[in-house]
């Protein structure tokens, strides 16, 4: 049986989009993301969320994102697990993003289209973009 762990997040950014690379080249970006809501007494809560986005998705959230822009995650759920050095079992659970974007509900942003991976050129003359 197959199960379906998508989700989508809409939150404001804890921190800058850590870039990285693994030891094979392959780009990583991590963040916090929070979500804020308020439980039927009326009370604020606020959820955290750690957010990895690999490949191409890594490169332009790094570029385009940073602390305190709200953004719109959808992806699927990881739970990381690993030890301390004192051998205690730690774990969270991880959103591995599939898309990223930037919420428009009070901001705006241009978009600005890269070439797909593998060509030497845009896929349309400049200012003939389709959106």
């Amino acid at each position: 049986m197959a199960y379906d762990n998508s989700l989508t997040v809409v939150g404001n950014l804890t921190r800058d989009p850590e870039l990285r690379y693994t030891a094979g080249g392959v780009p990583v970006a991590e963040f916090g993301l929070a979500w804020n809501r308020r439980d039927k007494d009326g009370n604020d809560i606020t959820s955290f969320f750690e957010v990895t986005c690999w490949r191409d998705l890594a490169e332009h959230a790094a570029e385009s994102l940073s602390k305190g822009c709200r953004a719109i995650v959808y992806g699927h759920i990881e739970l990381d697990t690993w030890e301390t050095p004192d051998g205690d079992k730690r774990s969270k659970v991880k959103v591995v993003a599939d898309e990223v974007g930037p919420s428009l509900k009070w901001a705006t942003a241009a978009v600005t289209k890269v070439p797909a991976s593998g060509t030497s050129t845009p896929p349309y003359p400049t200012g003939q973009e389709p959106f």
